[in-house]
């Protein structure tokens, strides 16, 4: 096994910015207070979430009383869907959201259907992964409460018409959210650009801490808390804050968003390196996701006569870390549901590989890829009685 390390997975975590480390650690030993609390310490605790609360806001274009911080990502789904649903039950039951949506969604909505008598439409994607926002305004029912449809997809990088979907939603007077998690470090998150009422995002994704998120929650738009005790986030998130890893998530936030369009540029180039590399030198394989509305360090694939497992293994071999889709799902043996839902057949789905770009890869390692990739690929396909039936 190869000792070097190329890491090319940055869709399912991000190693943590030295400047938001830094910018964390007093929290840890200095400035150890609870926010709650009136003494001095405390009052250090609480002048940081509000510094925080307001830099996150700036970037969101909202106001702080409309940041609410959590866990994560997956925690702040399911206080928007739960929370929406709850205390909307007296109006309607139906909610709307589409197949391709991440678990901490997609999951939500599954459980309210089975277990609080919720109905759910799971509206179908073309063959980039894309909603259609006719589709959309079609679903509508004077039941509908919730419209949830992802920014961008975690598997392959595919974006959304958001904005377009929004209006929908707000002509019929219904909440709308979306989970912008994979979309955090990469898309622009004016929520009045979006014309979204609630948003999701997860520090980790963008040089943050693990641990940390955020809700947006429209002014005027209520939801039912899900988890209860004290007073904290204005009473709709009850918990001691994690006051470190607020300051670190605004921290990487603030950086994300100031280099966005630099970094983009950057990785863009990479990808589309990476993209046509892969595409002319592996026969049989396919590019997933939209070709230009994609994130712009994501590049996924389905390689036929493979199992992705198979090609995670020989990567990690020679040094590569790389994906077969969501991290949430990698050991699972089913194919994924995103690529089904685009009308890929199981068997080629089974040959899915993502490989998502960073701050610290450059064309050394796409080159790397690009001279490795291809004999793993020709030695696990000579293995395969598929392949060689079809050769």
């Amino acid at each position: 096994m190869t000792k070097r390390t190329v890491y090319m997975d940055h869709a399912a975590t991000t190693p943590v910015d030295p400047r938001v480390m830094e910018a964390m650690l007093p929290y840890f030993t200095e400035r150890y207070g609870n926010a709650s609390s009136v003494y001095r310490l405390g009052q250090e605790a609480r002048k940081a979430i509000d510094g925080a609360r307001a830099d996150v806001a700036q970037i969101l274009n909202c106001t702080p009383r409309e940041i609410i911080f959590t866990s994560c990502g997956s925690e702040s789904d399911n206080l928007a869907i739960r929370g929406i649903a709850f205390l909307n039950q007296g109006k309607g039951n139906h909610i709307i959201t589409s197949s391709i949506e991440h678990h901490a969604v997609g999951h939500t909505c599954e459980q309210l259907e089975k277990h609080f008598g919720f109905q759910v439409t799971y509206l179908p994607v073309d063959k980039y992964g894309r909603v259609d926002p006719a589709d959309v305004e079609k679903a509508i029912t004077d039941k509908t409460i919730l419209i949830t449809i992802m920014y961008a997809n975690n598997e392959v990088g595919t974006i959304e018409p958001i904005a377009q979907i929004g209006e929908i939603a707000r002509a019929h007077k219904i909440p709308f959210h979306t989970d912008a998690v994979q979309a955090g470090g990469a898309l622009d998150l004016d929520v009045e650009a979006l014309n979204v009422d609630l948003l999701s995002l997860s520090a980790h994704k963008f040089y943050g801490p693990k641990g940390v998120g955020v809700l947006y929650l429209r002014r005027g738009v209520r939801l039912l808390p899900t988890q209860t005790g004290g007073a904290h986030e204005l009473n709709r998130r009850a918990g001691t804050e994690n006051v470190a890893g607020i300051v670190g998530l605004a921290t990487a936030l603030k950086l994300a968003q100031e280099h966005r369009e630099e970094n983009n540029r950057r990785l863009i180039a990479l990808r589309d390196r990476l993209i046509e590399g892969i595409l002319s030198s592996i026969p049989d394989t396919q590019l997933t996701g939209h070709p230009k509305e994609r994130l712009p360090n994501n590049a996924s694939f389905t390689i036929n006569y493979v199992e992705g497992e198979g090609m995670l293994l020989g990567l990690d071999m020679m040094g590569i870390a790389a994906s077969s889709g969501s991290a949430c799902t990698s050991a699972s043996l089913e194919p994924s549901h995103v690529l089904l839902a685009m009308g890929i057949p199981p068997e080629v789905a089974h040959g899915s590989l993502r490989l998502t770009l960073g701050h610290e890869n450059g064309g050394e390692d796409v080159d790397y890829l690009l001279e490795v990739l291809p004999g793993i690929v020709e030695r696990l396909r000579s293995m395969s009685p598929l392949y060689t039936a079809a050769s």
